[in-house]
This record gives C-alpha cells, sequence and structure tokens, in this order.
C-alpha cells in the first residue's frame, strides 16, 4: 500500500466514525448521553456498534412487507459476514467502500474485542418482531429480550472492557433486559397500533387484560386493570436493573459511567411511567433534555449508580 493509498484509507475511517457519531447522536439520543462520556477511541467504537445495530433495528421496525424486511435482514447478516472476513484478511478491505457504518465497524473490531456474532441474535430478534411473534410466558419475552437489547450489551462490554469476563457478560445481558423491558412499556401503545403486543399473554390474563384498541386508538381495559398490570410489569424490570447493575464494579471508571449514564436515563423514565400509566397509555412518554444531562453528570462523578 502506497503512503497515499495509507492516508485516503485513514480518511475513510475518519469519515466513517463521523458518520456512526451523527447515527447515534440523531437517532439513539438515551444512548448518546452515555456513549460521549468514554475517551475518544471507545467512543468511536461505540458509535459503531450502536450505528450497526440501529440500522438493524430500523429494518424491523419499517414499513415495508414482511418479505421485503426480511429480505433486508438477511442482507444485514450478508455484511456482517463481510466484515467478519475483512478482519479475517479473507475479503479486500476495498468490499466496505461505499458503507461507512460497516468500516466504522470493521476498524473497531480490530481494535476492541467485540463479539460481532451478537449482531446475528439482533437479526434474530428482529425477524421475530417482523413475523410477529408471540409471547406466552416471561421466558419467551426473556429470550427475545436477551436476542434484541442482551445481545447489544455484550457488543457494548467488548468495547468497555471488564474483570470476571463470563460473569460481567451475564450481567450486562441482565441490564439489556431491563432496558428493553422499559422500551416495551414506554412503546405500548405505539407497538399495539403496529399490531405488536409485548406483554406475555400469561400476565395479561393475571390482570383481566386483552390491550384491545377501540377505533380512535384507546385501550379498551378498565384503566385500574392496566395501571395494575404497567406495575407489575415495572417491578419486573426494577429486578432485572439491580441485577444488570452489578456490572459497574467490574468497568473501568469511564466505562462505568457510560453504563450508569444510559442506565440512569432508563430507570428514571421507567419510574415516570409507572408514577402515571394512564399518560405513559397515551403518548409516548420521554425525559427532558436537562434531566438527562443531569443524569450524565450525575454518572461521570460517580454518584449515579
Amino acid at each position: 500500500m502506497t503512503v497515499s493509498e495509507a492516508c485516503e484509507r485513514s480518511d475513510r475511517v475518519v469519515e466513517a466514525y463521523r458518520h456512526c457519531e451523527r447515527v447515534v447522536r440523531e437517532e439513539a439520543r438515551n444512548f448518546s448521553y452515555g456513549i460521549r462520556l468514554m475517551p475518544a477511541p471507545k467512543r468511536r467504537a461505540m458509535s459503531a456498534v450502536y450505528a450497526f445495530a440501529r440500522g438493524i433495528d430500523d429494518i424491523g421496525d419499517g414499513p415495508e412487507p414482511a418479505c421485503v424486511r426480511l429480505d433486508l435482514l438477511d442482507r444485514s447478516r450478508q455484511r456482517l459476514t463481510t466484515v467478519q472476513e475483512v478482519l479475517r484478511r479473507r475479503v479486500d478491505v476495498r468490499a466496505l467502500e461505499g458503507h461507512p457504518v460497516l468500516t466504522a465497524l470493521a476498524d473497531a473490531a480490530s481494535r476492541f474485542p467485540i463479539p460481532l456474532e451478537a449482531f446475528e441474535e439482533l437479526i434474530d430478534g428482529c425477524e421475530d418482531d417482523v413475523r410477529g411473534a408471540d409471547y406466552e410466558t416471561f421466558d419467551d419475552l426473556l429470550r427475545y429480550c436477551q436476542r434484541v437489547a442482551g445481545s447489544v450489551g455484550r457488543l457494548s462490554l467488548g468495547v468497555f472492557g471488564a474483570e470476571g469476563r463470563q460473569r460481567a457478560e451475564g450481567l450486562a445481558d441482565s441490564l439489556g433486559v431491563a432496558l428493553q423491558l422499559t422500551n416495551i412499556l414506554r412503546d405500548l401503545r405505539e407497538d399495539r397500533l403496529a399490531g405488536r403486543i409485548y406483554i406475555p399473554a400469561e400476565d395479561l390474563a393475571r390482570f383481566g387484560c386483552t390491550l384491545q384498541l377501540d377505533e380512535s386508538g384507546a385501550f379498551v381495559d378498565p384503566p385500574w386493570r392496566l395501571g395494575e398490570l404497567i406495575g407489575f410489569q415495572a417491578e419486573r424490570a426494577r429486578a432485572w436493573y439491580a441485577e444488570g447493575l452489578r456490572l459497574l464494579p467490574l468497568l473501568d471508571r469511564r466505562s462505568a459511567a457510560c453504563t450508569a449514564a444510559m442506565a440512569g436515563i432508563y430507570r428514571r423514565l421507567l419510574e415516570s411511567i409507572a408514577a402515571s400509566p394512564q399518560i405513559a397509555l397515551n403518548a409516548r412518554m420521554s425525559l427532558p433534555t436537562w434531566q438527562k444531562a443531569v443524569v450524565a453528570a450525575r454518572a461521570l462523578s460517580g454518584v449515579e449508580r
């Protein structure tokens, strides 16, 4: 490789990371508060991981017919394989040209032990979404959460590094489950309008709820029953946060701050939903920007745990 070719490749990688950081800022705002607390090399690598994960997630939630989305998810698998083959030097790096997220991801995975195979689990989970999977029991839902969120926790751990890798991976998986359970409560009405129900059927039966909507898009179940259902799900999520946050002492200070910021934002969102379930049932709740910034600052100072 000539000097000019090396410089061109370096410029391409720098721009690829910039693209990923823009994706995180614009499309994964809750996570961006944590990622920005990382030192530059890890921040760039985390941005690459989240940008690729976000692309997969967007396909799963897209407006295209199911057959088209399944085909797009299969293409994501193929692109992941290309990245892995580039890292094994079986394919020329130029195969990634025109794909800034793949370029950044390949560079990040060459610098950090990122378990790229975990993206396969994320794709499996998104395929479940596209096919309209049902969740009869919490164990069914747990497997889904581990695929779509626990996998991202394990990918992140590859960038963070941790003491006791096997134990850390289990805790990262648990924290991912907590975040996904929060997402499910936040998006309850939005998902229902899209024809998806993530609350296990056994829990709906326990609280006498159907999650059916009337012609105006409002839930027909009695508000008090829905409130009890949400309270039960929130308590379950709290238990997963309690388990997952045991990961923090195994991480270095900046990685722990990143994790604490992301988890802190979602935990506060969970408590807002639990405190005002009727509001959550009618609109997608979110925290104000100032509160997210406070959580991030507390995480960096070591207060948010």
